[in-house]
């Protein structure tokens, strides 16, 4: 079959990043003999006529639209990106079926699949069932039964079955070489899966409890091949846990030294699982930054938030990077349930002692369905049963209401590290133009040692 794939992110703020997810699926598909064609709207100037001029050019038999995500989860600055998404489906529209995917579009299936005006949906990881799903349209037949896939108009689905073997994505049709530019780094996976029990985290939902490992020789090949034959310089590890489990990491830390690979590269890790050792591999290994999920310097909160870890183990983990010069972030969320004036200032005495690099903070947390946090905010009055969360929705505790954002931004100022995207403190995108005129590679919040004073809307005028 003749096939158009659409990466519909055109988001690229704090920086474009590559669709990974797209290409997990290329590789399959390639190999099951189907001829592909891309659009990736993220560069295009004019996305809808691009898109368009792609569909008669290609004149596809079936258009796979991916979405990496529904809104950009910032509060008070949310932006929905559903509309722009919509618009797109709707060029593609009138011809060959259309299947909407991606992590994106897995959060809330039906209501997207619906609202966009998708023919089929695929939930979950779609590398294996897409194939089945593409035999059943040559055929002539309708993909009801197959499990993770939705047809418009049928509304009983079955839940998708997580893949057995995790491959490597295929990057042939993608512009790696326009993103490692312009976002600074290229991604890579090593697992699948979070066996972890945060109340807001949708990664239980979209991958499942269960890990699931790439084999670490699977994994080198892939870094050689970026390094080797893309000319990467930069790599960004995207599993939610890189750190978990710890001995993988290790492993694969001390094969990167084995094999001299020449590149540096941070990733999201989580405070609980760092000891001097792994850490050691990790610097040796060509870590350079480290970006922890701490969400919170409160104790009260980190229980609220249902966090593995604790405060000592957050003292503990930023005294590993200081020790080794090792740029690091701490990712805070505000506003969760039982947030108080209290509990945000002990999460900034925390932030002042252990003094990182970098500290990001989000103001309110996105609202996911299946999540314990749709649940708590519907018990606490903050919505309902029924409410859509299509459109950005946020729980923003009782305590604090409509104080929340000048409560945070009061302290922030008062601090050179911190970045409040949704607040616009050190975050703008005129601020993010500028930085990456430094050439930076990596995540820009290293540059943070190079600012001076914190500002709001920063270089805007």
């Amino acid at each position: 079959m003749r096939l158009l794939l659409v990466s519909a992110n055109r988001e690229r703020s704090p920086y474009p990043v590559f669709p990974i997810g797209l290409a997990y699926l290329a590789g399959p598909l390639v190999r099951a003999g189907h001829h592909l064609e891309l659009v990736d709207l993220c560069f295009s100037p004019e996305p809808l006529r691009d898109l368009a001029d792609a569909v008669t050019r290609c004149s596809p038999d079936a258009i796979l639209i991916s979405l990496r995500n529904v809104d950009n989860v910032t509060w008070p600055g949310s932006r929905s990106y559903l509309e722009g998404i919509r618009e797109a489906v709707a060029v593609c529209g009138g011809g060959a079926p259309i299947i909407l995917g991606g992590s994106g579009f897995s959060l809330m299936p039906a209501e997207l699949l619906e609202f966009l005006g998708g023919d089929m949906g695929i939930v979950g990881e779609g590398e294996e069932i897409i194939i089945p799903l593409l035999e059943i349209l040559e055929q002539g037949g309708t993909p009801v039964g197959l499990p993770g896939v939705l047809v418009r108009g049928n509304i009983s689905w079955l839940p998708p079955v997580p893949v057995t073997a995790i491959g490597a994505p295929d990057r042939t049709l993608f512009p790696l070489g326009r993103y490692c530019r312009e976002g600074g780094m290229a991604n890579l996976q090593t697992k699948r899966g979070c066996p972890f029990g945060c109340i807001y985290c949708t990664y239980p939902l979209l991958e499942g409890t269960r890990i699931r490992l790439r084999p670490v020789n699977q994994v080198m090949a892939e870094i050689n091949g970026l390094v080797n034959f893309h000319g990467v310089e930069y790599l960004y590890f995207v599993d939610d846990i890189f750190n978990f489990p710890p001995e993988y990491a290790l492993e694969l830390c001390q094969a990167m030294s084995r094999g001299g690979v020449k590149v540096n590269w941070s990733a999201f890790i989580n405070p609980q699982f760092v000891t001097p050792q792994l850490m050691d591999a990790m610097v040796a290994a060509g870590c350079d930054a480290v970006e922890y999920g701490t969400d919170s310097g409160s104790p009260a909160m980190l229980r609220s938030l249902a966090k593995s870890f604790t405060v000592a183990q957050i003292r503990s983990a930023s005294a590993l990077c200081r020790e080794r010069a090792l740029d690091f972030a701490h990712y805070i969320l505000f506003g969760g349930p039982g947030e108080s004036v209290a509990t945000i200032d002990e999460t900034f005495a925390l932030m002042d002692e252990v003094d990182p690099t970098a500290v990001i903070a989000m103001t309110g947390i996105r609202i996911f369905p299946g999540t314990p946090l749709q649940g708590q905010a519907i018990r606490d009055g903050i919505i309902t049963a029924e409410s859509s969360l299509l459109e950005p929705t946020f729980y923003i505790s009782p305590l604090l209401g409509d104080s929340l954002a000048d409560l945070v931004t009061e302290r922030a100022l008062l601090r050179r590290n911190w970045v409040a995207p949704g607040l616009e403190i050190n975050m703008s995108d005129p601020m993010l133009e500028a930085l990456r005129t430094f050439a930076v590679r990596g995540p820009l919040w290293k540059l943070m040692k190079r600012l001076g004073r914190s500002r709001v809307r920063p270089m805007t005028g």
